[in-house]
């Protein structure tokens, strides 16, 4: 599986990165390049789980405010920032589908699929990709985050654990269940 740069990054970028935070932590008008850096992905992951453009605009404001106020609690642990942003955001959706008993969606325009699909070794694409959708809303909620976190984002299982707050080697047993529940759902539903 290869990584995907956009998530994931290297020694130098993650020492730019602390510099920014430093920054950031003595003067919060400094949080601009963290803001600009992360608020895209934030916003995707948010919207994929509502979908509701307003609502997820809205989240997305409220996860960079909680950031932006608590960046000097903020403790480097070898990770990019975006998987404390990620659990921020967690938090955040949690809390706005309770206090709005909004449905969990998954937004099918934004999701690539192919990498699910070749993992599955399936030859016929578009209606094995029908299939896929119907049986990912047979999953959990956690379940599902994990699912999108490791095949649709292609996080590792390092910042998988980060962001959902599990260790390495957990983040690794329960994406190998959800897979294989997703997996069995799959060929369940043939």
């Amino acid at each position: 599986m290869s990584v995907n740069p956009m998530y994931h990054q290297n020694s130098a970028k993650l020492e730019e990165e602390q510099g920014w935070i430093r920054r950031a932590q003595k003067d919060p008008e400094k949080f601009g390049p963290l803001y600009q850096k992360y608020y895209e992905q934030i916003f995707r992951y948010i919207y994929q789980r509502m979908d509701d453009q307003e609502l997820a605009l809205d989240v997305t404001s409220q996860v960079f405010m909680k950031a932006l106020k608590n960046i000097k609690k903020y403790e480097y642990r070898g990770l990019p920032l975006s998987s404390w942003l990620y659990r921020i955001a967690k938090s955040e959706l949690h809390q706005t589908f309770r206090d709005q008993k909004a449905m969990r969606t998954v937004n099918i325009e934004t999701v690539h699929l192919t990498d699910m699909v070749l993992e599955m070794e399936e030859e016929q694409n578009l209606e094995n990709r029908d299939k896929l959708f119907k049986v990912l809303k047979k999953l959990n909620e956690k379940d599902l985050q994990l699912i999108e976190l490791r095949y649709f984002e292609k996080r590792s299982y390092r910042e998988i654990g980060e962001i959902l707050e599990l260790t390495e080697n957990n983040a690794k047993v329960k994406s190998f269940r959800a897979l294989e529940k997703l997996k069995k759902y799959f060929i369940d539903k043939q």
